[in-house]
């Protein structure tokens, strides 16, 4: 698993003990820790994957890894987001036909949501597909200046950024494991294996 050492999860040392947990958090960032904590926490328990990356050349050793790691040799992939096709042309992904069988999607988001861990999605990442009719494995990438607290304030962020046509298809992706918790935002999802690929970019 040392493919994968930043993803949060199990991988994490389980046996940390309290006083090491106060002492770590005398080094974390008091202007960012607590949006990126708070998601970092709340999108492991809903059984998302998550890989921190400092540059663009990690965002593609990462990518190469979930793919070696899934066995998805030819990097068949729907890409229903013009921009993100664009940045990652030279990467050699497959872009599958929307009617073909995609071993994955490959997508951005909205916003990260951190308080309860969601990714916020629109129409511009997903068209007008439902999420039950994409492909059960997803890698997201995102970068931390994404991040907002609440459903809320990723709503008034995409008023903001598309003042003349606001995308339709607004959800959320929490899914990533059964559970039974559901809102308006979420009607019609379904569990999905996802990755986070997080880019730092503050």
């Amino acid at each position: 698993m040392g493919v994968f050492r930043k993803i949060f999860g199990s991988n994490i040392d389980a046996s940390k003990s309290k006083t090491d947990e106060k002492n770590q958090s005398k080094f974390l960032d008091v202007d960012n820790s607590p949006i990126d904590e708070a998601f970092t926490i709340n999108f492991n328990k809903n059984g998302g994957k998550f890989l921190y990356c400092e540059n663009n050349d990690e965002v593609h050793d990462f990518l190469n890894n979930i793919i070696d790691e899934n066995n998805w040799d030819k990097k068949k992939a729907l890409i229903l987001n013009k921009n993100l096709k664009e940045k990652f042309k030279n990467f050699k992904l497959e872009n599958v036909p929307k009617k073909g069988t995609p071993d994955f999607l490959f997508t951005t988001c909205e916003s990260l949501i951190a308080n309860d861990g969601s990714l916020l999605i629109s129409s511009n990442q997903i068209a007008e597909k439902k999420l039950i009719e994409l492909p059960e494995n997803f890698i997201v990438f995102a970068t931390t200046s994404q991040f907002v607290n609440t459903i809320s304030e990723g709503l008034q962020l995409i008023k903001a950024k598309n003042k003349s046509t606001i995308p339709s298809n607004i959800t959320t992706i929490k899914h990533f494991k059964a559970n039974v918790t559901n809102d308006f935002l979420s009607y019609g999802s379904s569990t999905k294996n996802l990755y986070l690929l997080l880019l730092e970019d503050l």
